[in-house]
């Protein structure tokens, strides 16, 4: 049986940069970052007053989703609501005659829902357990994402989420591309959404030293991979969202196709629940078990989109794990950081930043990773410093890495 191939045919997101593709696209092919200061929570006295913020002032979740229904979800679900209703509608997939039956949903967060658990710990805690809302447990579940777009649209294919911190949305790409590759499904709806700037969010990462604090006068200059000067990254929200699916299925239907999607490798760093290996190991094997399962060699990648966290581990970590992985010729590599606009936004991430992969394929443009003004000395790939650079790429790898040390790298082919 001749093995099934899977293709993007539909692309949406939210974040810091825009409120749609096209707007998020412009900013990154242009150098733009989305990251402020933090306005729509009172951060208080927190050291990190920085964050990749959707603003309060331009999107009102209540212009996408009814408004009763708006008020029973959690911000990381309008976020994921939002980004799987402009994937499905730019695959053609909303009016297409399609078997509903075949078509899944798998919407990761790593967080889920800490704005309402915050709130109703505080309701418990002053006014005692009736004042707890009867909607928390259904507002904080991870899955609750990919419940409400399976109703939104009545897709009954496979439907769940999954957690693994910042490397969420990897993985539910991943998982997807496996339900197709297997014919559990025709087609996914997937990606990852998060919504943790909040003081709860703020506190938990300040305290373990993971933020940027030294920016806060300067906020599109705090994220900044793989350069001397950076001190933690900085807090992102919003979603990412893909509509994968069969070629022939795609084909049949005459989906629009935005890039094909070959694989993925998943490793497990074994060293620290928050430290990355400093080697680079662990990150190295999900990228050599990415190329051996797509039957690529090292030299017919020209892109890496890294995690590229602005840490100062993990990014000294990464560059190690891409030399590791393809030797003299990471010298001659393109590498990128979208986070240095985005900021990080956690479980969302592998989302967002599969949907700026496709895009640079798409399009032919690498855009660039700003802020790298005073490279590390440990730091010394070609990181596509300060300005976007046209292009012809036709295999990329996106990594994202989680807390737990969860990794995963996929492989995304221009599609021709």
């Amino acid at each position: 049986m001749e093995k099934r191939r899977v293709v993007v045919t539909g692309i949406g997101t939210i974040n810091a940069c825009g409120l749609n593709v096209e707007s998020f696209w412009d900013s990154l092919k242009n150098g733009r970052s989305g990251i402020s200061r933090v306005t729509n929570v009172d951060l208080k006295d927190s050291p990190s007053l920085i964050g990749g913020e959707v603003k309060n002032d331009v999107f009102n979740p209540e212009e996408f989703i009814d408004k009763k229904l708006a008020k029973r979800m959690d911000r990381f679900s309008h976020f994921g609501w939002v980004a799987a209703e402009e994937a499905v509608k730019s695959s053609g997939l909303e009016n297409a005659n399609v078997d509903k039956d075949r078509v899944g949903v798998l919407i990761a967060a790593g967080i889920g829902g800490i704005q309402t658990f915050y709130e109703n710990s505080i309701k418990m805690e002053r006014d005692g357990h009736k004042r707890v809302s009867p909607l928390m447990i259904p507002m904080i579940i991870t899955d609750i994402t990919s419940g409400y777009v399976s109703i939104r649209y009545g897709y009954r294919g496979p439907n769940y989420s999954v957690s693994s911190a910042c490397a969420s949305a990897a993985h539910a790409i991943a998982m997807a591309y496996n339900h197709i590759l297997v014919d559990d499904a025709d087609v996914m709806v997937v990606g990852g959404a998060e919504a943790a700037i909040t003081p709860l969010g703020f506190a938990g990462f300040t305290q373990a030293m993971a933020l940027s604090t030294h920016y806060n006068d300067e906020p599109t200059k705090g994220s900044r991979p793989f350069d001397k000067d950076r001190d933690g990254f900085v807090m992102g929200e919003g979603a990412g969202v893909l509509v994968l699916e069969e070629l022939n299925h795609a084909l049949k239907r005459g989906a629009p196709i935005y890039a094909e999607m070959l694989g993925y490798g998943m490793s497990a760093d074994a060293h620290h629940i928050t430290a990355p290996c400093p080697d680079g190991a662990g990150a190295a094997l999900a990228m050599e078990v990415a190329l051996r399962k797509t039957g690529l060699k090292p030299t017919d990648i020209q892109l890496v989109n890294t995690h590229g966290t602005s840490t100062p581990l993990g990014d000294v970590a990464e560059t190690m794990a891409i030399k590791r992985v393809f030797g003299d010729y990471a010298y001659k590599l393109k590498v990128n950081s979208t986070k240095c606009m985005t900021g990080h936004t956690l479980g969302a991430a592998g989302g967002i930043e599969a949907v700026a992969v496709v895009k640079m394929l798409q399009e032919g443009i690498i855009h660039p990773t700003i802020n790298l003004d005073n490279p590390d000395e440990q730091c010394d790939l070609d990181y596509v410093p300060h300005k976007a650079i046209k292009m012809d790429v036709e295999y990329a790898i996106s990594n994202s890495f989680g807390f737990g040390g969860h990794d995963v790298s996929l492989v995304f082919k221009k599609y021709k």
